[in-house]
């Protein structure tokens, strides 16, 4: 009988010590963002860098048992932690917990769960489910709308939470559908194209641009001249200006105040220093007194003096260029953030 490969043969330990290498240096930095002279030990469970120490070591015992567990389990029960992720989202909008303007939270006394957060490797799964049985003809019109679903469904349950930062993660499988065929590239151009134009509908006079807009269609129309061209063309043109013409309406009354606040902030058409812009203008304080070396360690002052609002998550990048400067890791910190905090 041959003996059965053990499941660590295959890992590749480079990465997973790179990974533990960026773990310990995101839960360092939160440690130094929300330090406590009164809580000066980095195991204290009473602060974040204490809780987010149990966290670290919770996710290596759950890493572990994904690790042995056999590749069969996930492909058998992907349809049922889907089913469970999108009960729990129905759950929380009855049942869940209010967070900055959001109902996407199930609180536990100091302990929450976000369901939307678990909603996102359940929808791959799913989604890789669906799509990877051999001979699945993937365009027909069946095969796609039920890709489609499965991840609209989610999608629509989070804007509902109005989580709207969390949806906007959503769309990328849209990328993921347009790789497997599921969404025509032409399609997923028009999305980002009207994503385009409606930022670009802010900041540009209506007038010039839907003058602009017929302009180039007439250029392309005379450089074709083919009946067909005119039709498509005249189709996107019609497309394109009623983005324009509806943006204001989207803006003014589908948007919430404070998404309204953060696109104005962002986009330089409002300067709120004490409001949405306060942490924008905050973040530039930072990188501006850091320079290029930075302050040094526990010496920032817009985290020391709490300038900041929840310094251990959002605006830890904040924190790393204060206190440390334009260091290599910057950029691993993000990739951290995301699976760790």
């Amino acid at each position: 009988m041959r003996k059965q490969k053990s499941v660590f043969q295959n890992i590749d330990w480079l990465l997973v010590l790179l990974y533990l290498v960026m773990v310990i240096a995101g839960w360092l930095n939160i440690f130094a963002a929300v330090y406590n002279e009164e809580h000066s030990v980095i195991t204290d469970f009473s602060q974040n860098y204490g809780k987010q120490m149990m966290w670290i070591l919770t996710s290596l015992v759950i890493a572990f048992f994904i690790l042995i567990i056999d590749g069969k389990f996930y492909d058998a029960f992907a349809g049922v932690i889907y089913a469970i992720s999108i009960i729990s989202m129905i759950a929380v909008l009855f049942f869940g917990h209010t967070v900055a303007g959001s109902k996407s939270w199930f609180r536990f006394g100091d302990f929450g769960i976000q369901p939307a957060e678990f909603a996102k490797f359940a929808t791959a799964m799913m989604i890789a489910k669906f799509l990877s049985p051999m001979g699945l003809k993937k365009n027909t019109w069946r095969t796609r709308i039920y890709a489609v679903a499965i991840f609209f469904i989610p999608l629509l349950l989070i804007l509902l939470e109005n989580e709207t930062g969390v949806a906007l993660v959503f769309l990328s499988f849209c990328i993921v559908l347009y790789r497997e065929e599921i969404i025509p590239g032409w399609l997923l151009m028009i999305g980002i194209s009207a994503a385009v134009l409606f930022v670009v509908s802010l900041l540009v006079p209506k007038m010039i641009l839907v003058t602009s807009l017929l302009v180039l269609a007439a250029l392309i129309v005379l450089l074709f001249r083919k009946w067909k061209t005119f039709f498509v063309v005249a189709g996107l043109v019609a497309i394109c200006i009623g983005v324009v013409v509806s943006v204001d309406h989207v803006f003014n009354h589908v948007l919430e105040p404070h998404q309204k606040k953060r696109i104005q902030v962002f986009l330089g058409m409002e300067e709120d220093l004490k409001g949405a812009g306060y942490n924008v203008n905050q973040s530039k304080i930072a990188i501006g007194s850091g320079g290029l070396t930075g302050k040094g360690f526990l010496k920032g002052t817009q985290t020391k003096y709490n300038f900041v609002p929840e310094q251990s998550t959002d605006f830890i990048f904040l924190y790393r260029w204060r206190r440390m400067g334009v260091s290599w890791y910057n950029n691993c910190y993000t990739i951290v953030s995301g699976i760790v905090i």
